[in-house]
């Protein structure tokens, strides 16, 4: 059976692809700092210094709709990304700064497969950007995931029609849309937005799924027992879901096929990620650009130093101490470091 669009399967870059918001990296390039399709800056804050990683080292903070980005001032490679995805908590709390002495800090819990704790302090005094900036953002992404996650049986139907999320137009309504996920089929409704395809259950609306263009892998038509279907394959970060959607007559399920396909081709230019919020108070008239003034020619060759380094600054948020070990190279003992991490890599990175 052919596809109902001859390029289906170029619409592979889905979730898999947007590492932004779900994984913590250190010392990335300056290419993979700048913004990707649909990711907005939404602030940036100078003077914060990186106080567990890089205490005493003046840099910026950028704030995406995606994800946090600390680099240094003066050496801009130095620098880390933090997925909003990956964070667990935020707090404030009491830190010491070798540039601004005890004073209140920002603490960032985050895990992607390991966990990192993150301190940065504002060195601008009586500035509260750094706060409630990092805050805010972080709110308003953990409160639009239905725009990026893949979610069964949700509260998505409202008397008999969908709820739309703000930023969200409804395209079409198709009634008499069997869904192939059991043996006998449900009947149900799909609606197709700008932002997603919903299809709901006529009997039972709980029954439902929305899929998010973000997560969708790849869209086609396929023979089935059930016949001629539609098949939505979703993105490996969402489950691997093979969803198939059963519709009469067949002139119908292409016209819906062709459709999808349109919009997903259409979001895709431009990504909407639903995480809304302006920055009340500026310091600057200027729009936020970001790391206009630190792209670097220079191409940094990886050595597995930083690698070492980012192991061990993970395993600061150990429980308990590790067990000593004599140490030939100092000669005294010393707390067993992780594996892949030496002493003389980590003097490497700290000198």
């Amino acid at each position: 059976m052919r596809n109902c669009h001859s390029n289906a399967d170029c619409y592979k870059m889905a979730a898999d692809n947007v590492w932004e918001d779900v994984d913590i990296k250190f010392d990335i390039s300056s290419a993979q700092m700048q913004p990707r399709s649909g990711e907005k800056v939404v602030d940036i804050v100078d003077s914060v210094e990186d106080t567990k990683g890089n205490n005493g080292e003046r840099g910026r903070l950028i704030v995406t709709n995606l994800r946090f980005i600390w680099h240094a001032q003066v050496i801009p490679r130095i620098n880390l990304s933090i997925g909003l995805s990956c964070i667990i908590s935020i707090a404030t709390k009491t830190a010491n700064s070798k540039l601004r002495g005890t004073t209140d800090a920002l603490y960032v819990l985050a895990k992607a497969q390991t966990r990192f704790e993150f301190i940065f302090t504002n060195l601008v005094p009586g500035s509260p950007r750094l706060f409630t900036s990092v805050i805010a953002i972080h709110r308003a992404y953990d409160t639009t995931r239905l725009y990026r996650q893949l979610k069964l049986r949700g509260a998505l139907i409202e008397n008999k029609e969908l709820k739309l999320l703000p930023l969200e137009q409804l395209c079409s309504k198709v009634n008499g849309v069997w869904n192939l996920s059991s043996n006998q089929g449900n009947l149900g409704t799909f609606y197709i937005t700008n932002i997603r395809v919903v299809w709901n259950a006529t009997m039972n609306e709980a029954f439902n799924v929305s899929i998010p263009y973000l997560q969708i892998k790849s869209v086609k038509m396929r023979d089935s027992k059930f016949g001629v279907a539609l098949v939505i394959e979703s993105s490996v970060q969402s489950g691997s879901y093979i969803l198939g959607f059963r519709i009469d007559p067949k002139e119908k399920l292409e016209d819906v096929c062709k459709e999808i396909l349109s919009l997903l081709q259409v979001y895709r230019a431009d990504p909407e990620f639903g995480v809304q919020y302006e920055v009340k108070e500026k310091t600057s008239n200027d729009p936020p650009q970001v790391l206009q003034d630190v792209v670097d020619d220079v191409e940094i060759e990886e050595d597995g130093t930083s690698d070492a380094f980012a192991a061990y600054f993970a395993d600061c948020c150990k429980i308990r101490d590790h067990e000593p070990v004599f140490s030939d190279y100092l000669s005294l003992a010393i707390e067993k470091l992780p594996e892949n991490v030496s002493l003389k890599s980590l003097w490497n990175v700290l000198a």
